[in-house]
């Protein structure tokens, strides 16, 4: 068969629904000042579903700083992979800071955060390690495995006592080929807003020989002493031997940064494949990463805020008897008894009847008889955000349970 005619017969899992979702649930457009509330589709959206956690992205010093660097130097400024010709002293400036906010001695810039840590898999193991990660691990992480030409095991999510029969298997085989362990967990999941066991897996190194690799994208600002992590929020940072965070969340940027010891970051400076051949971060991502920086650092108040919504949010909602599942950080899942369709039909509800603008998930991601809807916190929501939020949960949890979205009633409105 051609090519190009199986893409067109085989759209693949997501794309198979593209006639019918895309620019709704896929691909949707929201126009406006990134804020709490926007626009989608010409209507007024209440928005739950930006990773802004601290409210960055509209912080007048900010805008300050990103317009001002944007129009001294340009976007094409310094020109060249970092390797090559693309070095500065504000890059180095930049990764000084974040590994001293992380406490590591080391860090390096990524261009991307996904493209970033599956490179810095690929580069830390070779064929004669073992990788052992959690089941719930991100896309980007399952990506970089893939790269991996050894063995790799997995453990269920959070399972610690499963997590030792994997090392005790990675042991035994590393004894044979002279190889090493590298154990890849998150330190919030994404999806589920659990935190990962962080302080019972360092605990295991007394046990065990391996080396622990973290992916904190949702913490890295949002937990932690002036949000410095989740492995500074659980007391074992220390016991975190490669610390990854992302410049699109909290930071409210693009971009990312590995920090570790001295000799594991030059290691990576010469050998992440994303970085060697790749342009180096625009001064104005750099010098507005700076910024950021030192705003999360110096005015814990945004942090304290996105708390104050987030618990007001998630206890609000408990109380009104939704299952939240296991999170204990921002991010809230609300999980609700259905499949696809009443999921479409109540984001359609929720989106054009009550001006409220959130993310599904459904199957394969969560079970087929459960769909989730995702709500992300800011500290620019208000508390009058969440009340109208919840008194609307509560209002499409009754028709929910009085089985009105499994009417075959969702239309597109042009």
């Amino acid at each position: 068969m051609d090519i190009f005619e199986k893409l067109k017969v085989n759209r693949g899992p997501l794309g198979q629904y593209s006639n019918s979702t895309h620019g709704y649930f896929t691909f949707p457009k929201l126009e406006g000042e990134i804020s709490n509330n926007m626009k989608f589709r010409g209507k007024d959206v209440l928005v739950w579903s930006l990773n802004n956690y601290l409210g960055l992205s509209n912080h007048p010093e900010v805008r300050r700083v990103d317009a001002e660097s944007s129009k001294k130097y340009g976007l094409g400024n310094p020109m060249g992979a970092r390797i090559m010709s693309g070095n500065t002293t504000m890059h180095e400036e930049l990764e000084r800071q974040l590994a001293d906010y992380v406490q590591k001695e080391d860090a390096i810039l990524l261009n991307y955060g996904y493209q970033g840590m599956a490179s810095a898999i690929d580069a830390v193991v070779d064929r004669n390690d073992v990788i052992v990660y959690d089941s719930e691990s991100h896309a980007c992480i399952m990506d970089g495995m893939r790269m991996h030409q050894g063995k790799r095991f997995v453990y269920p999510h959070n399972d610690i006592e499963a997590l030792k029969v994997r090392l005790e298997r990675a042991t035994k085989l590393t004894e044979k080929n002279d190889g090493g362990i590298l154990v890849i967990t998150e330190g919030v999941f994404g999806m589920a807003g659990d935190q990962g066991k962080l302080k019972e897996i360092v605990e295991l190194k007394k046990q065990y020989d391996f080396r622990l690799f973290v992916d904190d994208a949702h913490g890295i600002g949002t937990m932690g002493e002036n949000g410095a992590g989740t492995g500074v929020h659980q007391g074992c940072q220390d016991g975190i031997d490669i610390y990854f965070g992302t410049f699109a969340k909290s930071f409210s940027s693009i971009g990312a940064f590995v920090a570790s010891n001295e000799n594991v970051v030059e290691f990576l400076r010469y050998n992440t494949r994303s970085q060697i051949f790749a342009k180096s971060l625009p001064y104005p991502i750099v010098e507005g990463a700076l910024k950021r920086l030192e705003i999360m650092r110096n005015e814990p108040q945004h942090k304290e805020k996105l708390w104050e919504i987030a618990n007001a949010l998630q206890n609000g909602l408990k109380e009104k008897g939704f299952n939240l599942g296991r999170t204990n950080s921002p991010v809230t899942p609300v999980f609700l008894s259905g499949g696809t369709f009443e999921a479409a039909n109540i984001i359609f509800d929720l989106r054009e009847n009550h001006g409220l603008f959130c993310s599904m998930v459904v199957y394969p991601v969560v079970p087929k008889d459960v769909f989730m809807l995702r709500l992300i916190p800011t500290a620019v929501h208000t508390l009058e955000d969440v009340a109208y939020t919840i008194d609307k949960f509560e209002k499409i949890k009754a028709k929910l349970d009085a089985n009105e979205y499994a009417k075959d009633r969702f239309e597109l409105v042009s």
